[in-house]
C-alpha cells in the first residue's frame, strides 16, 4: 500500500506545482484578452459616433452641392459596409472605405464658399474632427493592447499556455497604405483669399 501512496503523492504534487504556474498565466490571458476586448468596443463606440454625424454633413452638403451624387453613393455604401462590419479585420477596411469617402466629400466643400461659410457645416465638420481624432487614439489603444497580448502569446513558456487555452494571435487595427491620415477638416479661409488673388 505505501509503494502506491508514494507515486499517487508525487502525481499529485506535480499537478499541484502545474497549476500553481499555468492559473497566473491563464488569468493573465484572460485579462489581455478582456483589455483587447475592451478598446475594441471603443473603436466601435467612436466609428459609430462618426456614423451618427455622416448623415447630418452629407444632407448640409447637398443642400448646396445636389449634382455631386457619386459622392454620397460611395458614403452611403461605405456607412453601410461599417455598419455590417464584424471583427476588426472587417471594421479596419470599411473603416478605411469611410475615410476616403469623408475625404473626397470635404474637399468638395472648397469648391463651394457658401457651405464653407455654412455654421451647420462648420459645426459638423468640427464635430467630424473631434471624433476622427478619438478614433485615431482608439485605434492606437487597441494596437497597443493587441501588441501585448501577441507578444505574451509568442514568448516562450506563454506560447505554450496560450496554445493549450486556445488564445490565438490578434489582428491590428491597421489603416490602408492608401489612406494614412484622417481626413483633412482644416478649410482655412487664406486658400479662398489666394485664389481671388490669381
Amino acid at each position: 500500500m505505501k509503494k502506491f501512496l508514494l507515486p499517487i503523492l508525487v502525481i499529485v504534487g506535480i499537478i499541484i506545482i502545474a497549476a500553481m504556474i499555468l492559473m497566473p498565466k491563464y488569468n493573465s490571458f484572460v485579462q489581455l484578452d478582456e483589455e483587447v476586448n475592451q478598446k475594441e468596443a471603443q473603436i466601435e463606440t467612436q466609428l459609430q459616433r462618426r456614423g451618427e454625424l455622416i448623415p447630418n454633413l452629407v444632407n448640409t452638403v447637398k443642400g448646396y452641392a445636389s449634382h455631386e451624387k457619386e459622392i454620397f453613393t460611395d458614403i452611403a455604401d461605405a456607412r453601410a459596409k461599417l455598419a455590417g462590419a464584424s471583427g476588426v479585420e472587417e471594421m479596419s477596411a470599411a473603416n478605411d472605405e469611410m475615410t476616403s469617402a469623408l475625404s473626397r466629400l470635404l474637399a468638395i466643400a472648397e469648391n463651394y464658399p457658401e457651405l464653407k461659410a455654412s455654421e451647420q457645416f462648420t459645426g459638423l465638420r468640427d464635430e467630424l474632427a473631434g471624433t476622427e481624432n478619438r478614433i485615431a487614439v482608439a485605434r492606437n489603444d487597441y494596437n497597443t493592447a493587441v501588441q501585448e497580448f501577441n507578444r505574451q502569446t509568442r514568448t516562450f513558456p506563454n506560447n505554450i499556455i496560450a496554445t493549450i487555452f486556445n488564445f490565438d494571435k490578434k489582428p491590428y487595427f491597421e489603416a490602408d497604405a492608401n489612406v494614412k491620415n484622417t481626413p483633412e477638416v482644416d478649410f482655412n479661409t487664406n486658400q479662398e483669399d489666394n485664389s481671388g488673388e490669381d
